[in-house]
């Protein structure tokens, strides 16, 4: 009986918490929904006396919201899949091959997680503007086709693997690429998921780097698009946060169905180290 109680306070201690994050984007919704005379009425209304859908149409006709997005669905899945490739292939090489000066390039592939983001951008614009990718797919995509963080939680995923594995693979005549294709990869789905979210996530919220890079409204990624948005439409709150639940949508949509990988791939690569 007692053990029930406690199970019953956690859930009940776990659901007035999920509320209290969730709260803001639910009031944001229900603003979104309201006209201007209910959003700057007192006291504060938190839910709309009716469904009103003129904020979303208002940002439909005022930006091309719908082009945003898929400009980063776009960036976010070739980045994630570029990034889940490469950190792939360099664990497997950290963890399995024997080379001079491994443990040093493995440092440090590390060390470059220290470095601020901020004290690279201008370098790295100066080389995307040198090689003319300024308002392309390339210059968004490129720069983030390669993770440190990656490869360390996919590598120290390699390291629970036993040993003996690739030893019986290899006595059978299974190469090192084949090994990797048919063996590694299939039981590595669970950390590749987890990667695969975190990286669409990071990528689809990412603001500096593509309103540097890009001028054009057609190449424009979601969080710069809801910003011309915001500025365009200072006073009219309904029709900014209709904007903002429809670019934040698709992330919620991708935590919630990776929710479970993003959990089991993190603690996955946490046995071994």
């Amino acid at each position: 009986m007692e053990s029930k109680i406690k199970k019953y306070l956690l859930y009940s201690f776990n659901l007035l918490i999920g509320l209290l994050i969730i709260f803001p984007i639910l009031y944001g919704f229900s603003i979104s929904l309201m006209t201007p005379d209910e959003i700057f009425s007192y006291p504060p209304k938190l839910l709309p006396s009716s469904i009103n859908l003129n904020n979303y149409k208002q940002v439909i006709a005022s930006v091309p919201i719908f082009r945003f997005i898929f400009n980063s669905f776009y960036v976010s899945l070739a980045v994630t899949i570029g990034q889940i490739v490469t950190s792939c292939l360099a664990a497997y090489a950290f963890s399995y091959f024997e080379f001079k000066g491994k443990n040093l390039l493995f440092v440090l592939c590390l060390s470059t997680l220290i470095i601020p983001s901020e004290s690279t951008i201008i370098a790295n614009y100066l080389t995307i503007a040198k090689l003319g990718w300024t308002d392309s797919y390339t210059g968004l995509i490129v720069p983030f086709l390669v993770s440190a963080m990656g490869v360390f939680l996919i590598r120290q995923f390699y390291l629970t693997v036993p040993k003996e594995l690739r030893e019986a693979a290899t006595l059978d005549g299974c190469s090192n690429f084949r090994f990797f294709a048919k063996v590694l990869l299939p039981i590595s789905k669970p950390v590749i998921s987890s990667l695969g979210v975190y990286t669409f996530l990071n990528t689809w919220n990412q603001y500096m780097w593509p309103l540097l890079v890009t001028n054009a409204p057609e190449k424009r990624t979601v969080q710069i698009g809801i910003s011309m948005l915001q500025f365009a439409e200072s006073q009219n709150m309904g029709l900014v946060l209709a904007g903002v639940i429809m670019i934040i949508l698709p992330s919620i949509l991708i935590f919630i169905i990776g929710q479970k990988y993003l959990v089991k791939g993190i603690m996955a690569g946490s046995v071994k180290g």
